[in-house]
């Protein structure tokens, strides 16, 4: 990289050197800037050419440099004689003027190192083109390297060689004295100009008589430069001391020679010894065949071998070269009609420009470019000729490079963009451009194309002409890929929907909707669900061609995978728009059903979508609701457990848990499969079982506590045994075996509680009142054990039994809710007595026996102590136990008991195989005892 970078800068240093030392100090210097070494050129090459600017107006020039350091090997008087010769030939170079002659723009200077002048621009000399380097910078430019002469030019040059050669000997009544490819100079339009007058020669006669052209004898001791090229110097010349007009014309067919045989010209001439070179040329060409010009084209080899012939008499003069056919060619004659273009009126120029795009095809592209393309945008100016030289120009530029585009055709172009006088021309350029837009969109770049091809797209959609809209519209989904998408949002979409809304012709509004239909695929889905599809409904036409535009535009919304329409806009806004139209008389039965195939397809989709949002919703609801039953599950499981223990270690104070039902086991149950990290089928249904049964005690209305109202004591002393006579009667008189309960009924045996039981003197049995000695505070939270009190080795049965039927605890403040059960499943009555010896599967079932005694013996103990425990002794004041009415009236009442309870159930508790089979001898011995 950096050893590049040394060579660009040696390379600049020196060609910035080079170009100081040429024109220091010269007076061209101050008026124009000289720039980089392009070509060489005149006789022997010695004018180097450079590139220029002229500093007022910045007009592009080519600067001709002669060096004086290359003649420094000359003698004094040899300099003055080469300088003269130079001067010589620029002067009369700028006193002519034609158009095929190089034209003079600023006249020769002369300082001590160098002469100058300035010419129009230039490209290179004939020379350099075929292949002479002389005097060129190093190292060589490409442009010139790598150039190429095709056909029409090489024709076309030798056309416009001819031509001043013409100009030459008949107006001016000149010889040009040394026509070679050194003094034949290419424009940068690729125009072949004459330069080189040193050895021209004036006639000397006046201009009604014949010209005479005086001749000077050949010097060989003159300097190279003060000579004529004798390669391409005419016979006589040398031989005869003459010349004339026709000498111009051997050198013309020597050039031509030289251009189809890369440069090589017909002889070569051994200028120490001239004068025997020509003689055998002389003879060479008295003989010439025609192999020797093979090389060149057969429709012009007889004429250049008449151009060569030794009798300048035999050769054609320039006006007749000018007319062979070989110059009818049609590139030739297409770049000749360029050229004398501002001789011709409009209605010539018009029907040139008509016909110019079937011959542009068949010329070079650079032929084109540097020649036909300056001629065609100087007509721009001209506002009549715009639409026909347009056409041209944009197809020159189709074949163009963006960038020969953009430096070449596009500043030509921006006054054409904004042209709007006169209005027939303008609507035919909006017509042109519209259908290049592409290329125009191509090639552009975005600010030109924001600034300039765009306004003029909207220009022509706000046309009053309707053909341009409705070429506008039909024309801009070719191209609407190409346009930026803030553009078309902001600036193209509300001029389409203005000239649907407010045209009057049915063709633009169709086309409009057309439009806006093809381009929805570069729209983004918001803006045409907000914007588009809102517009439709607004427009007021009923046309059947308007109403299928509307359901396009409805269709390919819908369709499109990047588009689509939501269900809410189908089910709010497109459904009820396409409804009503689909139903207008106007529409024939295809149409109709392209409606109606239009609106089920959108009942199908919004049908499905809808539906499965729901579905989903639906699932994820059902998911919800189980995963709350199952956090419910496990806290209200946890609470539960912890004041179940909470309340048992109250009323226990020693620890032991009176309830060892299935309940506890099953909470354990369950926790533990929730904690399993892996579930098998059976346990996961087996779980959701118990969330359904969960879900529905969660549903359940809620128990209210029932309040009782307690009966005071009566404060009279009462005899206890007629009252327990009574019970014992009553009961003896009841069937056992009908008070049993069939699935409800449990016993168990619960150790002693250290509880006494009593009963006041005889009352009402609606409003007997027991004590159990407990405190008011107690909760139970099962109601699956059998209440009562005795020995320590008491068994308590449940069932009910005279007497206790209807006696009542009432429910401490914090006592749970239970659901109401029925009385035959209540808290069994008063605890049994041990049984006689008949009974020996509670023996079995209960532990050791007591010593057996008898039902009497039983029954006449216990009575004494009933009577003597809670009959005060007279004068006492009543000491009915009132702490223990509440809590034992609770017992008959409703609700007490485990009948409706989940939490008891059979399976909890076990039931002992015989709970009490037969008591008739029970019975019998209280009616023994009480008669």
């Amino acid at each position: 990289m950096e050893s590049m970078l040394n060579k660009l800068k040696s390379t600049v240093t020196k060609v910035t050197a080079d170009v100081t030392s040429a024109v220091m100090g010269n007076p061209v210097t101050r008026e124009f800037d000289v720039g980089r070494h392009i070509a060489s050129g005149g006789n022997g090459l010695a004018w180097k050419i450079f590139n220029g600017t002229k500093k007022s107006t910045k007009q592009e020039v080519a600067v001709f440099v002669f060096d004086k350091k290359l003649i420094d090997k000359y003698q004094k008087f040899e300099k003055d004689q080469i300088i003269d010769s130079l001067k010589r030939g620029v002067q009369q170079l700028t006193r002519l003027r034609h158009p095929r002659l190089l034209t003079v723009q600023h006249p020769l200077e002369e300082s001590r190192d160098c002469l100058a002048f300035c010419t129009e621009p230039v490209c290179a000399s004939l020379a350099n083109v075929l292949g002479s380097w002389d005097n060129l910078p190093s190292p060589l430019p490409s442009d010139i390297k790598e150039y190429k002469l095709y056909d029409v030019e090489t024709k076309y040059g030798l056309l416009q060689v001819s031509e001043g050669l013409s100009f030459l000997h008949s107006s001016v009544k000149m010889v040009h004295g040394n026509i070679t490819p050194e003094n034949i100079i290419l424009n940068k339009s690729g125009a072949w100009k004459i330069t080189g007058f040193d050895f021209c020669i004036q006639s000397t006669n006046p201009s009604e008589q014949a010209p005479k052209f005086p001749c000077k004898e050949w010097d060989p001791n003159l300097p190279s430069l003060c000579l004529p090229n004798p390669e391409y110097l005419a016979p006589e010349y040398i031989l005869s001391v003459s010349c004339e007009t026709a000498s111009d014309m051997y050198s013309l067919g020597a050039v031509m020679y030289a251009v189809f045989n890369k440069g090589k010209p017909i002889f070569e001439v051994n200028k120490q010894d001239i004068y025997k070179s020509f003689s055998r040329q002389l003879d060479q060409l008295s003989r010439l065949s025609s192999s020797t010009l093979q090389s060149i084209p057969e429709e012009v080899r007889e004429h250049v071998k008449l151009l060569l012939n030794v009798a300048p008499a035999v050769r054609p003069d320039a006006d007749q070269i000018t007319k062979i056919p070989f110059f009818d060619d049609v590139g030739a004659m297409t770049l000749q009609y360029f050229d004398s273009l501002f001789q011709r009126d409009n209605l010539q120029k018009s029907q040139f420009f008509k016909g110019l795009p079937k011959v542009l095809p068949k010329l070079p592209k650079r032929v084109i470019i540097q020649r036909i393309l300056p001629c065609l945008t100087s007509e721009f100016v001209n506002p009549d000729m715009v639409p026909f030289v347009l056409p041209n120009v944009l197809l020159i530029a189709e074949e163009c490079t963006k960038e020969e585009y953009i430096k070449l055709i596009l500043p030509d172009l921006g006054p054409v963009f904004k042209q709007q006088e006169p209005i027939q021309a303008s609507n035919m350029i909006l017509l042109i451009f519209l259908q290049k837009m592409d290329l125009l969109l191509t090639k552009t770049p975005p600010d030109e194309i924001k600034n300039s091809v765009l306004p003029m797209v909207y220009r022509a959609l706000e046309a009053p002409s309707i053909q341009i809209q409705e070429l506008c519209l039909n024309i801009i989904p070719t191209f609407a890929n190409l346009i930026d998408y803030p553009s078309m949002k902001n600036s193209l979409i509300p001029r389409i929907k203005n000239a649907c809304l407010q045209t009057s012709s049915l063709a633009v509004r169709v086309n409009s909707l057309v439009c806006l239909g093809k381009i929805l695929e570069y729209l983004d889905k918001w803006f045409v669900l907000d914007d588009i599809l809102p517009f439709l409904q607004q427009i007021p036409s009923k046309e059947p061609a308007v109403l299928m535009g509307i359901l396009g535009i409805y269709k390919c919304t819908f369709t499109h995978k990047k588009l689509g329409i939501t269900k809410e806009q189908l089910a709010g806004k497109v459904l009820p728009h396409l409804i009503p139209l689909s139903i207008e008389n106007n529409l024939n039965l295809n149409q109709f059903n392209s409606f109606i195939c239009v609106i089920k397809d959108m009942l199908n989709r919004l049908e499905a979508e809808h539906k499965t949002k729901l579905e989903q919703l639906h699932v994820m609801q059902e998911q919800q609701k189980s995963l709350d039953i199952a956090n419910q599950m496990s806290v209200s499981e946890e609470a539960r457990s912890s004041s179940t223990g909470n309340q048992i270690d109250k009323v226990f104070n020693n620890g032991t848990d009176l309830l060892t039902s299935g309940s506890d086991s099953k909470e354990n149950e369950i926790s533990s499969i929730q904690r399993k990290a892996s579930l098998t089928l059976e346990e996961k249904q087996k779980l959701a079982k118990e969330q359904e049964q969960a879900q529905k005690l969660k549903s359940q209305q809620p128990l209210k506590p029932q309040t009782t109202t307690v009966t005071p004591p009566v404060k009279q002393t009462k005899d206890l045994t007629d009252t327990l006579i009574d019970n014992m009667s009553s009961l003896s008189s009841r069937p056992i075996n009908q008070a049993q309960v069939a699935s409800s009924n449990s016993f168990s045996s619960v150790p002693s509680m250290g509880v006494g039981m009593g009963f006041s003197s005889p009352i009402d049995n609606t409003k007997r009142n027991m004590t159990n000695g407990l405190n008011t505070n107690m909760g139970f939270q099962t109601a699956g054990f059998t209440m009562g009190a005795g020995l320590a080795t008491q068994n308590f049965f449940s069932g009910p039994s005279a007497g206790a039927t209807k006696m009542n605890i009432v429910p401490p403040a914090n006592m749970p809710n239970y659901s109401p059960m029925n009385a035959a499943s209540a808290i069994s009555p008063l605890t049994q007595q041990n049984r006689p010896p008949d009974m020996s599967a509670l023996d079995n079932l209960f532990g050791p026996q007591k010593p057996k005694v008898s039902m009497k013996q039983l029954a006449q103990q216990k009575s004494s102590q009933w009577v003597n425990q809670f009959v005060p002794p007279p004068g006492s004041p009543n000491t009915s136990n009132t702490a223990l009415g509440p809590q034992m009236n609770m017992i008959g009442q409703p609700g007490f008991g485990i009948q409706g309870n989940p939490f008891f159930s059979p399976q909890n508790f076990a039931q002992p195989a015989d709970t009490m089979t037969n008591s008739s001898s029970a019975s019998n011995d209280l009616k023994d005892l009480f008669g």
